[in-house]
């Protein structure tokens, strides 16, 4: 797809938007202060549609991260997008999250020949939401949330693991075949790409019904206020 889409990313504490224009990444904004989102989103939301007007694009597409994450970040994220793209008359596109952190390693890293890639995210104490992709962004174990207590899961190959659940694990998956990447998060300069594959796939999401994929129900923690326990 050559045209303008608008990318939302809001799955874990960082807080991105960017607008990806005929290939390449024309606007963004970023922030890593924290749980914050509500406040934050609107304001780049209202930030890049502008410049979007002053440059002359025409937003074509508003593309999400799909899941899995943090519950609260992607109801936000999610329903932001919905709202834009149903008012702009737009298709809304899906991407899963993990291929997001895959896409920024396989633009930013340079990977060994066969290497499989283990995108992780903090699911809390040494549990991760994780799979395992090729270089093509196939899928070699599908998505699913794990407990790391060693590395003997991971196939006879290369494996690169990152992400913000990959620091807990290195004292017990590293090894002569796994390796860690420090510094990848997700960020929505790493959307565009892989929407508009999944829009050129036909592969766009159901304004009105789309869900985010949280992987495992949300449980709300005990109120510590007298009287709503």
């Amino acid at each position: 797809m050559d045209g303008t889409i608008l990318c939302i990313e809001t799955s874990t504490d960082v807080c991105s938007a960017a607008v990806y224009k005929d290939g390449g990444v024309a606007l963004y904004r970023l922030s890593e202060s924290g749980s914050n989102h509500s406040q934050l989103l609107p304001r780049y939301i209202d930030e890049l549609t502008k410049e979007c007007r002053d440059r002359g694009y025409a937003i074509d597409a508003v593309a999400v991260s799909g899941g899995p994450g943090s519950y609260t970040g992607l109801r936000i994220g999610v329903s932001t997008a919905k709202g834009l793209a149903y008012g702009l008359g737009v298709p809304l596109v899906a991407v899963p999250t993990l291929e997001i952190l895959c896409e920024r390693v396989l633009q930013t890293e340079t990977i060994p020949a066969g290497a499989l890639l283990c995108p992780m995210m903090d699911a809390r104490r040494m549990e991760v939401y994780t799979a395992l992709y090729d270089t093509a962004l196939r899928e070699v174990t599908g998505v699913h949330a794990r407990v790391v207590e060693n590395g003997d899961w991971l196939p006879d190959r290369e494996v690169l693991f990152f992400g913000n659940g990959a620091a807990k694990c290195r004292g017990v998956m590293e090894s002569d075949k796994a390796r860690a990447i420090d510094g990848i998060q997700t960020d929505a300069r790493y959307m565009g790409r892989l929407a508009a594959r999944y829009i050129n796939e036909g592969k766009t999401a159901d304004t009105a019904y789309f869900e985010p994929f949280y992987l495992k129900e949300f449980v709300a923690a005990p109120s510590h206020i007298k009287g709503l326990e």
